[in-house]
């Protein structure tokens, strides 16, 4: 009799409900039975809650990360006429929030060790109409903040940290997030910290930026009925805030569990083609994504499939590249880290409730298949990449 292929799905978000199952129904209930829907005492508590596991005094719930990101650049003063500099490897969404508030988005290419945005790019990229900088913390690895924050100053811009992929990351020892004038983070469900729908917060030293933000989500209420401003209805559901409470509690656990089981892959492949992420030494990434490069990587992740894994691609056409941001001016070759890797990068399977057997499960999947070296780029931060 032929044995089945033992299956190791790319994320599995029913293996972290049935751990934490009885905790969840109670919070639910709880809400159901106050009937306490909008803005409820679970919101208020959300954010205090993360606004301290955050190392940060304020925080506000939102229905997204993108609006977070969008609410936090309003906050900020962002708008028509503005650029707003940001990593060409990226989701859509931080260039969407930019586009939303009617700014320009800005591209620079990334740091082929970590994929986050290249701080030796920065300047080059600054005009008269840059207002801000959004480094993303992509794939839960830090962003090098301090050269950012330092070409920041100089040039007095705003930076927002896109940390929609990095809850509870650290850069030299504080927590993303507390880093920039304010952070976006997301809550969509595959996330380290994730609800059941979407959901996100900004969080931020600032109390202007702070208060503005929660009468921006809430109609531009000061109070009700008194609309200080045209706002939007951006806010995060009572139902999800107490979700996110319970799985708040659990966080730095499954994230101490992600860093082990990258640990696991990184010796499991030591010696392989593949290249695996580098830790930065200023940074304790999460692991939200563990991404490998591989020349051949639609034909290594069609294998991985026949042998029961699962992976993802994130993202298989940069930004300045679909056909949504062609006004942009940019084209091929305008970014040739993040252009050669977009083809090369392959998310292999991560989340906490991982097991050795599963890793090494992947891991003999991935040395199993023939594939060669990824090549790096032939451009690596020239100062012609930049547009």
């Amino acid at each position: 009799m032929r044995t089945s292929t033992l299956q190791v799905p790319f994320v599995d978000l029913a293996a972290q409900y049935a751990a934490i199952s009885g905790e969840v129904v109670e919070a639910m209930a709880r809400v159901l039975t106050d009937t306490d829907f909008i803005l409820g005492q679970d919101v208020e508590l959300l954010e205090r809650e993360f606004a301290e596991y955050c190392e940060a005094d304020y925080a506000v719930g939102l229905d997204s990360g993108t609006s977070a990101l969008e609410l936090a650049l309003r906050a900020c003063g962002i708008g028509p006429g503005d650029e707003v500099i940001t990593a060409a490897n990226t989701f859509i969404a931080t260039a969407l929030a930019i586009s939303y508030t009617g700014a320009t988005p800005v591209m620079v290419d990334i740091d082929p060790d970590t994929y986050n945005l290249d701080p030796a790019l920065l300047e080059k990229a600054i005009t008269k109409q840059t207002k801000a900088i959004i480094p993303v913390h992509l794939y839960g690895q830090p962003a090098d903040m301090d050269p950012i924050l330092g070409i920041a100053h100089e040039h007095d811009l705003r930076v927002i940290e896109d940390a929609c992929q990095a809850h509870g990351a650290r850069y030299k020892g504080r927590r993303v997030g507390s880093l920039g004038h304010v952070a976006a983070f997301s809550f969509y469900p595959a996330k380290n910290l994730g609800g059941y729908g979407d959901g996100g917060m900004v969080v931020t030293n600032d109390k202007k930026l702070a208060e503005s933000i929660k009468m921006m989500r809430n109609y531009g209420q000061r109070e009700k009925y008194t609309h200080v401003l045209r706002g939007y209805n951006r806010r995060l559901d009572t139902l999800q805030a107490a979700v996110l409470r319970v799985k708040l509690r659990h966080l730095d656990t499954w994230n101490e569990e992600r860093r082990q089981h990258a640990q696991r892959y990184q010796q499991h492949l030591s010696g392989t083609p593949f290249v695996t992420p580098v830790e930065a030494e200023y940074g304790e990434p999460v692991y939200h994504l563990y991404v490998i490069r591989t020349q051949d990587r639609d034909g290594l992740r069609s294998y991985l499939q026949q042998q029961g894994v699962s992976t993802g691609i994130h993202y298989p056409i940069p930004i300045h590249l679909q056909e949504a941001y062609q006004d942009l001016g940019y084209s091929q070759g305008s970014f040739p880290v993040t252009e050669e890797y977009a083809g090369q990068l392959l998310s292999l399977p991560m989340y906490a409730e991982l097991t050795p057997n599963l890793i090494r499960h992947v891991s003999e999947a991935l040395k199993a298949a023939r594939t060669e070296p990824a090549r790096e780029p032939a451009v690596l931060r020239s100062p012609s990449v930049v547009s």
